[in-house]
């Protein structure tokens, strides 16, 4: 028997033991959207952060795959939309995520939208899109970190964050 205080389980290399623990994290899903001179484009992602309210604009920060279609755009756009996804809205997730491009070959083709106060796609009935201007971006592994100056906030109507949480779609309700 080991001294050792690590299970066979913590034995395994640390990138293993880091996407298993990030998969026990429960993240809110968002949709990314950008539109305007470098085209239109959207994915799914559940790396969204606020950053700070205490600045001129308040900032928040989303993280892309530089393999995702939106990177390109987005950076060449310069401006983005996070889409904050209700628990109804799973289907969206998976469209924007590719999972169904033999049913959508246009992503923005599965949903009501509309331009936001600044240019930005704003998916109807979402909880909350937040349409930012892109102030900063830095590359770190595999993923760009995008800091956007929130330009404005588009309140939805009440309900329940679509959350991604052990490799699955869940909903966030209140505890007793």
């Amino acid at each position: 028997m080991s001294d050792d205080p690590r299970s066979s389980r913590d034995a395994a290399p640390l990138r293993q033991r880091f996407l298993e623990g990030m998969s026990l994290v429960a993240a809110t899903v968002t949709v990314i959207t950008t539109d305007g001179p470098s085209g239109r484009a959207g994915t799914t992602a559940t790396a969204m952060s606020s950053v700070s309210a205490d600045t001129p604009k308040p900032t928040l920060l989303v993280c892309i795959n530089e393999l995702s279609s939106l990177t390109p755009v987005l950076l060449g756009n310069g401006t983005f939309c996070v889409n904050v996804l209700k628990d109804d809205q799973s289907l969206l997730a998976d469209v924007f995520a590719s999972r169904l491009k033999d049913k959508y070959a246009d992503k923005f083709d599965c949903t009501e939208w509309k331009a936001g106060l600044f240019g930005q796609p704003v998916i109807s009935g979402v909880l909350v899109a937040f349409e930012c201007k892109l102030v900063s971006h830095n590359q770190v592994g595999t993923h760009h970190v995008c800091i956007g100056e929130v330009m404005d906030a588009v309140l939805g109507d009440d309900g329940n964050s679509l959350i991604y949480a052990g490799r699955e779609y869940r909903t966030t309700v209140k505890p007793d």
